[in-house]
């Protein structure tokens, strides 16, 4: 059953990683992000997108190990 569950997350992150490439590799055209008058270099639209995934991958884990650790301290106040 173990043997399973790592093949399937070995098939999962292939999967990921082969969409990841083919979205990079479909968006070539440059774009010039603008925020609050900061001009960015122009860059492959796939660039920025991907950029936004990895932050969103990073930081998720984060706030949710936080909640855990708050609802625990919570729980461990009240007993």
């Amino acid at each position: 059953m173990r043997n399973l569950k790592r093949a399937l997350a070995v098939l999962f992150v292939l999967a990921l990683a082969l969409l990841v490439l083919f979205f990079v590799l479909e968006n070539q055209q440059t774009v010039a992000l603008v925020l609050f008058g900061w001009s960015a270099p122009e860059m492959p639209v796939a660039v920025p997108v991907v950029a936004a995934l990895l932050v969103g991958l990073a930081i998720g884990p984060l706030l949710g190990a936080y909640g855990v650790l708050r609802s625990k301290r919570r729980l461990r106040a009240t007993s």
